[in-house]
């Protein structure tokens, strides 16, 4: 019996930036984002959006559109970085206005024997989230399970990875016989504790603030000596991150080849990965590419084209390799179908891997290509650091389950803002939501006692 992925769906903000914009105000040449890293635009959430209305669109719609009874799902796992309590599941805070939606078609309380729960491991989270699930659905069939991976990738101005950031939430039903993905159950994983992404709790102490001319008692009320301040934007070396995405990634596809006999470049008809920018897979993936041809001992046919690696230096060898007509073959075969949406949004975290999936999907249905019984290569990472490798195996139905998500229509349909306006909303200088629609949204933070800070969603 094959399990994997019977259904999904997505939900991003309504209004972006055109990256030309940042380019332009940051004194970057456009063309080294547009082209040099795919970025054409990044998806920014509202006022009014944050992970768990994104999560809570993203899980309506699936529902909605795949005729699912809210009933039968068993467990609800949320992959996410941007959580929104350190106690509460944001899941928790995603399922309350979605229950309050179904009511009038499946009762109150739809999801009362549901397990819910958040998994937080950077950028890797929702896969955990989906091994979980899909482990649980193997030990008995009849179980079904939705994962939802919902970030907002946020960046302090002016950085340098303010041009990567993006939002948005992907859901998916995972089930037996599905009709889009099958999973082998052979996971390649590499880990190790590194600091090349992280999101630490911050202190001030009164010494400080004294200086200042002020007190953590005048900011809260409260006789603490040292507060601790929580930042969206996170703490990150982008070189480094590099480094360790690509030696987890190698690491990961050896320990997968460890457990199936398996030739990489003939096996795998597309890839996918999580992209913090659109180009990011196919620029990690050079120097793996060559041990796969030396692998299969091709590397002739490479060095046909370029030189042989005797005849210059290896910096210089290797970037003539990734310009080649060999490589940029591979990329358009393999790669670039799962790239194009993240172009058009910038980074998800979380969902970013699978928003690729549906970039590959639905750019094949557009262009009516039948890509039933073809691999798919998973290639996921998470800072901090893990990455997880799998393959996919594309079902015979895929093609009915994805024909309404017109991924790239929508794209079109955003508002675009202007440079002024998107500082202000970086900088919470904004208290109007910028664009209305009939979305789930944050409808308040509550400040009563007992229930300070507790969010309240609605639908608009």
């Amino acid at each position: 019996m094959e399990f994997g992925i019977d259904a999904i769906d997505y939900y991003l903000p309504k209004i972006a930036l055109k990256i030309s914009s940042l380019a332009e105000r940051r004194n970057i040449i456009p063309a080294k984002l547009e082209k040099g890293l795919g970025l054409k635009f990044m998806s920014l959430p509202d006022v009014n959006e944050d992970t768990a209305s994104m999560a809570a669109n993203a899980l309506l719609k699936l529902i909605d559109n795949n005729k699912i009874d809210p009933t039968t799902i068993g467990r609800i796992y949320m992959g996410t970085e941007s959580a929104l309590d350190a106690s509460k599941p944001t899941a928790t805070y995603a399922l309350a206005p979605v229950e309050k939606i179904l009511a009038t078609s499946y009762g109150e309380r739809c999801f009362k024997n549901c397990d819910v729960l958040d998994m937080t491991f950077a950028c890797i989270g929702a896969v955990d989230a989906l091994e979980n699930c899909l482990d649980w659905v193997r030990c008995s069939p009849s179980r079904k399970a939705i994962v939802i991976a919902s970030d907002t990738a946020k960046y302090e101005l002016e950085s340098p990875g303010e041009y990567t950031q993006g939002a948005g939430a992907v859901a998916m039903l995972i089930g037996s016989d599905p009709s889009i993905i099958s999973f082998k159950s052979s996971i390649g994983i590499s880990m190790k504790h590194v600091s090349d992404f992280f999101k630490p709790r911050r202190r001030l102490n009164n010494t400080f603030l004294k200086t200042k001319n002020t007190s953590i008692q005048d900011l809260t009320n409260s006789n603490k000596e040292k507060l601790e301040l929580y930042f969206e934007e996170p703490v990150f070396d982008g070189q480094y991150s590099n480094e360790c995405y690509q030696n987890r990634i190698t690491e990961a596809l050896d320990h997968f080849k460890k457990q199936e006999e398996i030739d990489f470049i003939e096996d795998w008809n597309h890839l996918i990965f999580h992209l913090p920018y659109s180009f990011q897979g196919r620029r990690m993936m050079v120097d793996i590419w060559i041990n796969w041809m030396k692998e299969k001992n091709i590397i002739n046919v490479l060095e046909s084209e370029i030189g042989s690696l005797e005849s210059m230096e290896f910096k210089d060898w290797r970037k003539a390799a990734s310009k080649s007509n060999l490589y940029k073959k591979f990329v358009q075969n393999k790669i670039q179908d799962g790239e194009i949406a993240s172009g058009y949004i910038g980074n998800m975290y979380t969902a970013s891997i699978f928003m690729s999936l549906i970039s590959l999907l639905y750019s094949n249905f557009k262009k009516e290509k039948d890509i039933a019984n073809q691999n798919i290569g998973f290639i996921s990472y998470g800072s901090g650091s893990k990455s997880k490798i799998f393959e996919g195996k594309i079902c015979k139905n895929w093609k009915s389950k994805i024909s309404h998500l017109n991924i790239f229509e929508n794209l079109e349909e955003r508002k675009i803002i202007d440079f002024k306006t998107y500082e202000k909303l970086h900088n919470g200088g904004i208290n109007k939501s910028i664009y209305n629609h009939n979305n789930i949204v944050l409808d308040k933070i509550d400040n009563r006692e007992n229930k300070i800070g507790f969010r309240h969603y609605k639908r608009n």
